[in-house]
This record gives structure tokens, sequence and C-alpha cells, in this order.
């Protein structure tokens, strides 16, 4: 690591983490808030698509929307926060999703699919900002504090697990003449709530108080790192392979004679465990390491897809919803820790929207191809599409960890 690396290292410790600790509180409690909005997205986006499509293969595009979103998102979001501090850029983003809640209820109670698919698209550019907050609790953490300070914010989705699902179960009727338009009104409201917790966060010391001013170095010469491309393939395997199955699962649910509340209430389970073992993954890096956390997440994935293969009852859906929320839980949190090992200090805003950008894009691709290849094959073509990118995953992260431990 660098001189201005360490120079500036020390700055944020001074005293602790006691900033770092208030700001990832804060950030926790507006995860509460905003990692509501792709449960809503998720729980309904297929619905409605099946509603207001002539298509119906197209049923699952306004969740694949949701995805591209949060991936457009990343990149114009990290330079606005450059420009402007974290604080000012929450706010936009929470703005942002009362838009999308808004315009998505809109499109429902006016029947019309494209108004629809917009306003999901514009929710997932408030996504690219809640998808961020992970990485803004890490700004004025010490090293052996980041991966909890994660993991604190992740616990927040925990309550999101609950908010999202339950926001459309008591609010999907409340327009009388617009089934499922209250829902998205419910969205709105919870960005806007949203918009206030964030102006709590306080700014952290500026990189240019301790360090270089310039960008760092160029982002081709970090993203060739081997490490920077192991963290990239474990998350967006992580993240696009939860993306895919959580895409399909609700429809197959309904496919196979289940009811709506049935689905809605197995998005929640997903969620919650989700975002539920995040009240101890940071302390299961910081005891086992990063690569043995993301690899448990990865082989949790897998053995989701199995028990998806092994029957279509409600509690084979509910176990495989369940393993996939703890496996991105491990995978995805890992995988972050292991991006915040790939950059100074001053190169921060750059890679951090350069992985999202990556692992939200596979997203997006995940929960395109889901809906298809549920139309096409079933929901068991579905589990067998989940084995290969684990293994290749796994692969990489085997192969990182004895390149690391030779080095050593």
């Amino acid at each position: 690591m660098s001189v201005h690396s360490r120079t500036f290292d020390a700055t944020q410790t001074v005293g602790g983490d006691g900033l770092a600790k208030r700001n990832a509180l804060v950030l926790a409690c507006a995860q509460a808030l905003g990692g509501a909005s792709p449960a809503i997205v998720v729980s309904l986006g297929g619905l409605v698509g099946q509603t207001l499509a002539t298509n119906k293969e197209l049923a699952t595009l306004p969740v694949s929307l949701l995805n591209l979103g949060l991936a457009l998102g990343t990149i114009p979001a990290a330079m606005l926060m450059r420009r402007a501090g974290r604080r000012t850029g929450y706010m936009v983003g929470a703005g942002i999703g009362v838009l999308g809640g808004c315009i998505a209820a809109f499109g429902i109670a006016s029947a019309n699919f494209l108004t629809f698919c917009l306003g999901t698209l514009i929710a997932g550019l408030y996504g690219s900002f809640v998808q961020s907050y992970r990485f803004g609790a890490t700004d004025a953490a010490s090293e052996a504090f980041k991966p909890r300070a994660i993991s604190w914010v992740m616990t927040g989705g925990l309550v999101a697990g609950v908010i999202g699902p339950q926001t459309v179960i008591w609010t999907r009727d409340m327009i009388a003449t617009a089934p499922f338009a209250g829902a998205f009104v419910g969205h709105a409201s919870l960005a806007l709530l949203s918009m206030m917790v964030v102006s709590f966060l306080r700014p952290t010391p500026s990189v240019s108080a301790a360090g270089p001013t310039s960008g760092g170095r160029p982002l081709r010469e970090i993203m060739s790192q081997p490490r920077f491309i192991v963290a990239v393939v474990a998350g967006l395997v992580s993240y696009g392979l939860m993306s895919f199955l959580m895409t399909a699962a609700p429809l197959a649910m309904i496919g196979c004679g289940h009811p709506v509340g049935m689905a809605a209430l197995g998005i929640q389970w997903h969620i919650l465990a989700m975002f539920g073992p995040s009240f101890f993954t940071g302390r299961l890096i910081g005891r086992f390491g990063k690569e043995a956390v993301t690899a448990a997440g990865l082989g949790l994935i897998a053995l989701s897809a199995a028990i998806g293969l092994s029957g279509t009852s409600v509690a084979h859906f509910w176990a495989t919803l369940i393993l996939l929320g703890i496996g991105w839980n491990f995978g995805f949190i890992g995988a972050t820790a292991l991006v915040t090992d790939c950059y100074r200090p001053e190169e921060r805003t750059k890679v951090q929207a350069a992985n999202d950008f990556l692992v939200f894009g596979s997203v997006a691709i995940a929960s395109f191809s889901s809906g298809k290849l549920l139309n096409a094959g079933g929901w068991e073509s579905v589990n067998w599409l989940v084995f290969p990118p684990v293994l290749i995953a796994l692969a990489l992260l085997g192969w990182r960890r004895r390149v690391a431990t030779v080095s050593a």
C-alpha cells in the first residue's frame, strides 16, 4: 500500500471508528427503506407484466428493467457523489425513487405497460444509489472494521425484507380500480422517508486532506488485477444467479398452482434470508477470510438450485429461496469486501462504480433471460443453469487463494 494510502487510513481511524459506526447505522436505516424497492418490483413486476403485456414472454420485462436501471445508474450515481458528496447524492437518489414509484403506479392505473416499465426502470436508477450504501459505510472505516461496516448496512435489508412484501400485501388493493397500483404508491412513500433518513449522514474526511488529489491509477490498470477480476466474478455470479432464480420463482409458483400470497411470502422469506445473516457475516469474514465465506455462499446457491430440482411444492420453493438468500449474503458481502482490497482511497469512487456496473449489468442480463427460459424450458431448466457459473467462480476463488498463500 502506498504512503498516501497509509496516511489517509490513519486520519480515518483517529478516535476509533465512531464516525464510521454512526454512518453505518444511518445507512442501515436507509437500506431498510430503500431495500424494499426491489422486493416490491420483484413481487409484482411479473404479475403486472402478465396482465398488461400483450406478449406474455415480456412478463418479466419490468423486473429486468429494474436491474438494467440499476446497472445504468451506477456510474452517474458515482459521478454525482464524487462531486456533491454521499449525502447529497443519496438524497437525489431517494427523489428518483419517489418518481419511479409514482410513474409505475400511474402506468398500472392507466393500463399502460410501457409507462409501468418506465417506472420500474427509474426504480432501478434509485437502486444504484441504494446499492452503494455498503461502500459508503466503509469511507471512514478502518481496515478491520470495513467488513463489519458492510454487514451493518446489509442488516437494514432484514427490515426491508419485511417492509417490501408487507407493503405489497397491505396496499396492493388500496386503489380499487387499479390492483397493485397502491403498492407502488407505497414504494414512493418509502423512498420519501429514505430521503429524510440519509439527510443525517455525516461527511467523512476528504481524500485530498490526507492524500493525492488525482484520481489515482488508470481504471484499466486496476481492473486488470487478478484479485479485482476474481472479486467481480464472485460478485456477479452471486448476484446474477440470485436474480435469475428469484425473478423466475414467483411466476413458477403461480404456474404450479400456488396462490399469489404464497409467492409474495416466499419472496419475503427470501429477502429475510438475504439480509438476516448480515448480523454475523462480517465476523465470519474476520475469522475465516473473505475467500472462504464467498465460496460458502456460492456453494449454498448451488444447493438451492438442487432443492429447486427436487420438487415444486410450496416447501420446495421456499427452501430454494431461503438458501438462495443466505448464499447471496455470504457471496455478495464476501465479494464486496474483496473489492475494497483492490483500490487506494483516491480511487474508491471509480472502482466501486466499475464493480457495480459489471455486477448489475450481469444481473440485468440474468433477469432478462430468466422469463424467456422459464417459458421455454420450465423451472427445471432455470435451476440446471445455476451450476456452471458457480463452478467457474469457485475455481477462480481457489486459484486466487493459492496464489495469495504462495505469495505470503
